[in-house]
């Protein structure tokens, strides 16, 4: 490294973030980035560890611990310290397909795993990385010129998330012929419509997009496979097809009520935010989805968050977030040692502005909706809370977290957002492809692989499960290169 003293040298600075009675008033992000002379400094933190465990992306202990794309992050860092910006991107590319995206919404599991944080604060890579691909965007580095060469073979990818677009770019670099298929309105997927404008503004999707149209993917949206078209017409016309629609298929809450009119789930109202501030460029604040209405939201992870955030901004008049589980230690237990994934108390950005706004941290621990009530017009007037202890199941022998008699309580709430997480794929396009799937509905593969059928691959969430953005690029990586060995026969990517 240049400066093997720098994290002697320079404590961790952040770049400015508006604050929370500020942002709350627009959708616009609000993370702005540090000089580049004080990014170098950020970037000189980077020690000579010897082991750099940022870069690893294995599983420990059942949770990824560093980058799973594998970017040579002290090597970009100590780029970013001698301010060669340049470098710094070539050498990011290599590994990583979309390093803006990842700098906005990933949760930094390269600092997580970052030896200098075992003492101190950790290295800001994140920072660093969004430092290097705005940089190469400003200057007119990020290019994506079309293949001189074609292999003449077609490919079909179905769904334009993360793991889709990966895929997508790489084969298109191979010189296949590439189609994506969207079944919205807008080329993106989770990164479109699942993650708020203030976390990921959509010009940023927009830009990457119009460079891999220029490179000659074709996009074409408003059409759902499974239903418009069917797997069998797809199979006929493609050499290969890449299956990465994402884990779409939301976890319910049954209980009594259900059918009230003002339960949703979360995907789909954040959809309905995100599209209505598009389609009106961002003249229409849809405020009547939660302005005036006491929220709950059923879940407490960053899907749970991020609808906590966005109704603070559609002026709830309170928000309530439910989480079963147990409120997480403020540090590291013994049992969880570094480099593991840190498992302890996080408070998001939705949780500050709730905190700014109503006074107190939105989250109540082991709690859960044990009915939702009804007016006599079927809508929503409040739920039934119920609290939550973990009891061994006596057939089993598995901890669950189970109801406990008598601690009932009746809240008000005109909104329920249900952020459970996901259940898997959905069945009409797996059927429609004839494809098997595990216990968890995800596509199944055999292990360490991509290929679920002949001519048809999966990646991303519809292959391990709801992840991480940075993880479904891994995965589309890693399908793209199997889709290429598959038709001809070796691989360069």
């Amino acid at each position: 490294m240049g400066k093997p003293t720098g994290f002697l040298e320079y404590a961790r600075k952040d770049g400015a973030v508006v604050k929370e009675e500020d942002r709350i008033k627009n959708f616009k992000e609000f993370h702005s980035l540090l000089s580049i002379e004080e990014q170098r400094k950020q970037a000189a933190r980077c020690m000579d560890c010897g082991i750099p465990f940022c870069q690893a992306g294995i599983a420990i202990a059942g949770m990824i611990s560093g980058c799973p794309l594998h970017n040579l992050v002290p090597e970009v860092n100590d780029l970013v310290y001698r301010g060669n910006l340049s470098e710094a991107y070539k050498r990011l590319s290599i590994t990583h397909c979309f390093p803006e995206f990842t700098s906005r919404v990933c949760p930094a599991l390269c600092e997580h795993a970052c030896t200098c944080g075992l003492h101190q604060e950790p290295v800001s890579t994140k920072e660093n990385e969004k430092t290097v691909i705005e940089y190469a965007f400003e200057n007119g580095l990020v290019e994506e010129p079309e293949p001189k060469v074609r292999t003449g073979k077609k490919i079909a990818v179905i769904g334009s998330g993360p793991s889709g677009l990966a895929a997508a770019l790489l084969l298109n670099r191979r010189g296949h012929s590439v189609t994506v298929y969207e079944r919205n309105d807008r080329v993106g997927g989770l990164l479109r419509y699942g993650i708020p404008n203030m976390k990921l503004d959509k010009s940023v999707i927009d830009r990457r997009v119009a460079l891999m149209e220029k490179a000659g993917i074709t996009f074409k949206v408003n059409t759902n496979i499974g239903k418009d078209i069917t797997g069998e017409e797809l199979k006929k016309e493609y050499d290969a097809i890449v299956l990465a629609c994402g884990a779409s298929n939301p976890r319910d809450i049954k209980a009594p009520g259900r059918d009230a009119e003002g339960i949703y789930f979360a995907v789909d109202f954040l959809k309905s935010v995100t599209k209505r501030l598009l389609d009106s460029e961002f003249s229409d604040f849809p405020y009547d989805l939660a302005e005036g209405k006491d929220v709950i939201v059923i879940g407490g992870g960053d899907t749970g968050n991020d609808c906590v955030g966005s109704c603070i901004r559609l002026k709830a008049k309170s928000v309530t977030q439910l989480e079963m589980m147990p409120e997480p230690p403020k540090e590291r237990l013994a049992s969880n040692p570094w480099p593991e994934w840190p498992k302890v108390l996080k408070v998001d950005y939705g949780q500050e502005e709730a905190i700014c706004k109503f006074g107190s941290d939105p989250r109540i621990y082991k709690t859960t909706v044990k009915e939702f009530l009804k007016d006599k017009n079927g809508k929503l007037k409040g739920v039934v809370l119920v609290s939550l202890e973990s009891k061994k199941d006596e057939k089993t022998g598995r901890m669950s977290m189970v109801p406990i008699e008598g601690t009932e309580k009746e809240v008000p709430a005109q909104l329920v957002l249900i952020a459970a997480g996901f259940l898997g794929s959905e069945s009409y396009v797996t059927e429609s492809f004839g494809v098997e799937v595990d216990g968890r509905t995800n596509v199944k593969t055999e292990a360490g692989k991509h290929q679920a059928d002949a001519k048809v691959f999966t990646a991303g969430d519809m292959h391990i499960g709801q992840s991480l953005v940075v993880r479904a690029i891994a995965e589309g990586k890693a399908a793209a290169k199997e889709v290429d060995e598959y038709l001809m026969g070796y691989s360069s990517l």
